[in-house]
């Protein structure tokens, strides 16, 4: 069998952690690939935070990409067995958002946008990893929101947005092994069984 898992960035682009992740993901029969949303690749440093966010918002959005990652995820089927997508923060809501496609799997990794889209009804089991606070709403509600939908898994975990980023100043390292560990049983499991979430470890 094999399978591509493509890889959505955060607002900062493709940097050392996310192709870190690629390689944790990459094995013998897996293909992965990090899509860059920015233009050249465009690439901000942690303390542009705010530049950073303002830059996705304003030249990227939610909703332009969509159409293009569409096409290239369903190209992909055409030519692997199982099409995997993994997001982080705002690449995290665009997977929500895509979930509704034929694809094997979805990982969306603290997309706190995801409540904007709660109209989503993912087409493919989905897994939503999320931090035990964020600054600007509520994640207990977003939790339970989420819960109802039936192929959707929540799994949420002490430490802030940014928590499985070693680079990033809200970094949990228990957190991060207990998340990372989540995300291989789930990308790993042959038929999944659903219906289970779980609250902070």
């Amino acid at each position: 069998m094999n399978r591509k898992v493509f890889i959505l960035h955060e607002i900062y682009g493709i940097n050392n952690f996310i192709k870190v992740q690629a390689d944790t993901y990459s094995d013998a029969s897996t293909t992965v690939e990090c899509i860059s949303l920015y233009s050249g690749n465009k690439m901000f440093p942690y303390e542009q935070e705010q530049e950073a966010y303002e830059y996705f918002i304003n030249e990227v959005g939610f909703d332009a990409p969509l159409e293009k990652l569409t096409q290239k995820l369903l190209e992909a089927k055409k030519q692997y067995d199982e099409v995997m997508l993994i997001g982080f923060s705002v690449g995290a809501t665009l997977a929500w958002r895509l979930s509704i496609l034929p694809l094997q799997r979805i990982i969306c990794i603290y997309g706190s946008r995801i409540r904007q889209y709660l109209n989503v009804i993912p087409a493919c089991p989905t897994l939503v990893i999320l931090p035990s606070l964020e600054k600007s709403f509520s994640v207990h509600e977003l939790k339970e929101a989420l819960d109802v939908l039936p192929i959707v898994q929540t799994k949420q975990f002490t430490g802030l947005h940014g928590f499985m980023d070693c680079h990033n100043s809200n970094y949990c390292h228990e957190s991060y092994l207990q998340a990372h560990f989540e995300i291989l049983q789930f990308l790993q499991t042959e038929k999944y069984q659903g219906g289970h979430s779980s609250g902070p470890k």
